[in-house]
């Protein structure tokens, strides 16, 4: 039977009829801090996931399968991006954007990506690379959830190395661009409607980036098979063949690959958020059964080592998110900063790793089955950690910003 975290559940004992005390991971009420108007729309997240979507999460993620126009359509109905990349927003975007992408992990990192992709890194690259007219002609639709974007950077024998290392070319001529290359890894492009895709430049060497409709000659995108982390998001292997952009797509103020770097700075703390929603998740479902499951005549909650591996994970849970939510302030205060957001992210996706370890741990055999929800958590934090900068990657922007020294090769 697959449960809400929220949602009351059935005694697996009666061996104590004591109250529980409420599931709740933000234990030192971080959230209380945060406007009205911000924790309304993450309530109104968390609704819909832990309601409607946790009951059916397990089976998608098995069978590696993405409801796409159900989960369109409740994306329309949440209008979760009003507002985005507008002065309605400003001074808490990342903020708001950041917990809502920590309310789709607590119950489904693939979720987190699919709006990340969308909403951080596709309208974030136009938002920030775009001219005036391409945020006009895109930004509404996006915001809308009427044309789903997808971001191309990775490639297949590119990952951290893509500052010198980008093999996707293009080449003016006349009024068009040929795009030729492979992109990896990239969510929502099998389906999703545009691509923002990074190209070296074969005239200069430099980096430039396009608008790309899914529908043009010579784009393909295949399914990316076997994940064992985040199966229910749809990556994509994409292939260019002398794919004709017009220079009106071609972000007019994208013209270094310090341009990419803005999209992912920007975008960073993001992922920091989905460490923390994913630890979340995995801690209050641990915590859950460790009040329901009775081994020896009693609940394992009442055991020192359960006690000990709570405390271990609440302890980094709680640091996670007000490091996250620091993070994310800074950044909305003062612009964003390589190396705050490469911190945020470091730190939570490490710590993510741990708690979603103990997790599983304090749940015996049990933590190995999906409808114990961990186990899901679990495979899904190795891709946390893995993207958005590794660990090593993002552990060096921050060893130079506080040595003096670059470390890179």
């Amino acid at each position: 039977m697959h449960r809400g975290l929220l949602s009351p559940s059935p005694p697996m004992s009666t061996a104590s009829s004591r109250p529980r005390p409420p599931i709740n991971g933000d234990f030192y009420d971080w959230f209380s801090t945060l406007p009205d108007e911000v924790n309304a729309a993450r309530l109104k997240l968390r609704d819909f996931m832990s309601g409607e979507w946790e009951p059916q999460a397990n089976g998608y993620w098995e069978r590696a399968e993405f409801p796409r126009e159900y989960l369109v359509g409740k994306m329309k109905e949440l209008d979760l991006l009003h507002g985005a990349y507008t002065p309605e927003r400003a001074g808490m975007a990342t903020v708001m954007d950041g917990l809502l992408s920590m309310e789709f992990a607590r119950v489904d990192p693939s979720l987190a990506t699919f709006f990340g992709v969308h909403a951080g890194l596709c309208m974030g690259s136009i938002a920030l690379c775009g001219s005036e007219e391409q945020q006009a002609e895109w930004l509404p639709a996006l915001r809308r959830w009427d044309l789903i974007g997808a971001f191309g950077l990775t490639e297949p024998d590119v990952g951290s190395g893509v500052a010198r290392g980008l093999t996707t070319t293009c080449r003016r001529e006349g009024d068009t661009w040929v795009l030729n290359g492979q992109k990896k890894w990239i969510g929502n492009s099998t389906w999703g409607d545009i691509v923002i895709i990074w190209a070296r430049d074969e005239a200069d060497q430099s980096v430039k980036g396009f608008i790309v409709r899914t529908s043009l000659p010579g784009y393909s995108a295949e399914t990316m098979q076997g994940k064992i982390a985040q199966r229910t998001v749809l990556n994509g292997l994409i292939t260019l063949s002398n794919v004709r952009v017009a220079e009106r797509d071609r972000l007019q103020r994208a013209n270094s690959f310090a341009d990419t770097q803005r999209v992912l700075v920007t975008a960073r703390c993001g992922t920091a958020w989905q460490g923390v929603g994913c630890a979340m998740g995995a801690y209050e479902h641990s915590l859950r059964y460790a009040q329901e499951r009775t081994q020896f005549g009693k609940p394992i909650g009442s055991f020192q080592l359960i006690q000990m591996m709570m405390v271990k994970m609440l302890g980094n849970l709680t640091a996670m998110i007000g490091l996250a939510l620091r993070a994310s302030e800074l950044q909305d205060r003062l612009g964003p900063k390589d190396e705050m957001s490469a911190l945020a992210k470091q730190f939570c996706a490490a710590k993510c790793r741990e708690v979603v370890q103990l997790a599983r741990e304090s749940m015996g055999g049990n933590g190995i089955l999906l409808e114990f929800h961990v186990a899901r958590l679990f495979a899904d934090a190795e891709a946390i950690y893995s993207y958005e900068g590794s660990n090593e990657i993002n552990a060096m922007i921050v060893g130079r910003a506080v040595t003096g020294y670059s470390a890179f090769v």
